[in-house]
């Protein structure tokens, strides 16, 4: 990997690590005193949209700039380029049948690979008008397929390509049985990560553009895909940008976070992971020396999270499995 910056990095030597910090005495049980943060990979320009294969025991994830996925295998910890170009792929899931589901900035569109390496084109517009650039991506248990579309993809040459935006930033769902596309709410600015609760009743959505602070909303999920009761579950108050999010079996929201460059923000001390309980109280941070996109929990055990950090990927053993 020689494409973007290799960030220095070695793994504390001493337990417990002084990277995974305690905001509240609850966070302990979620902690393992004897792992520490470890680098993966380096030489990312924006690193994203992280996706664990138990199967293969490999992870996938975005480098968005230089128009790749890549693949970091378990077994022997080599890292490969598993697509490319990736159409300034974002955001990664897997499907009920296991193939995988991409967020393409470029193409404006939502796509699953085949079994054969074909792509399927999930969706590319609402209405007659083109999405933006889907952006993160969730399936549930259902099959239906849920991701945030704002604009980033479209804004320049980083991330896709310049275009008019065609279509309010919305929350879409892709209905497994149907295949028909809805969308859930155009009131954000900026839907940015987005999980569901463990046992799929609520679901979260990052408000990244939300002024003066970000957010963290939750809604009410009906078997039938419907959204109530709108609330706010989680507001950084200044403190720093939320961007993608898991949730572990416990309900606890693991949220990439970092300094979000406004006037009068903190300048450091914020990149890493914040941790939030099933109330929105924050309990823990994992200090990185990059701004976190996202996170995903994966290994043989479900137990470790994964971070794709700026230019790297960076992986911690936790007390607590991913949400199943």
């Amino acid at each position: 990997m020689t494409d973007g910056p290799h960030i220095p990095f070695s793994p504390n030597p001493r337990y417990p690590d002084p990277a995974v910090e305690t905001l509240h005495p609850s966070f302990g049980a979620l902690r393992l005193f004897s792992a520490s943060v470890e680098q993966l990979a380096s030489g990312c320009r924006w690193a994203e949209g992280p996706q664990w294969f138990a199967d293969h025991r490999c992870l996938l994830w975005s480098d968005i700039p230089n128009n790749r996925i890549l693949r970091w295998d378990d077994a022997s910890g080599h890292v490969t380029t598993f697509r490319a170009p990736s159409n300034n792929a974002n955001g990664l899931a897997r499907d009920r049948q296991g193939r995988l589901l991409a967020c393409e900035h470029l193409t404006r569109r939502v796509t699953r690979t085949e079994p054969d390496g074909g792509i399927t084109v999930l969706a590319d517009a609402f209405e007659g008008a083109r999405l933006n650039s889907p952006n993160d991506i969730v399936c549930t248990r259902s099959g239906d397929i849920w991701f945030t579309d704002p604009s980033f993809g479209i804004h320049g040459w980083w991330e896709g390509a310049p275009a008019a935006q065609e279509r309010p930033h919305a929350v879409y769902r892709i209905d497994a049985a149907t295949g028909a596309l809805h969308c859930l709410m155009d009131d954000l600015a900026a839907p940015n990560g987005l999980a569901f609760s463990p046992d799929e009743s609520v679901l979260y959505v990052v408000e990244s553009r939300a002024t003066p602070n970000r957010l963290i909303w939750a809604w009410d999920v009906s078997p039938g895909g419907r959204l109530s009761n709108k609330r706010l579950h989680i507001d950084a108050d200044g403190a720093g940008a939320l961007d993608g999010m898991a949730v572990d079996a416990a309900g606890n929201l693991w949220c990439g976070f970092g300094t979000d460059g406004r006037p009068g923000a903190p300048a450091e001390g914020l990149d890493g992971v914040r941790i939030f309980d099933r109330d929105g109280r924050p309990i823990g941070h994992v200090h990185l020396p990059e701004r976190c996109a996202n996170v995903c929990f994966g290994g043989v055990n479900r137990n470790r999270l994964f971070m794709a950090a700026s230019h790297s990927l960076y992986a911690l053993y936790v007390n607590v499995q991913g949400a199943g």
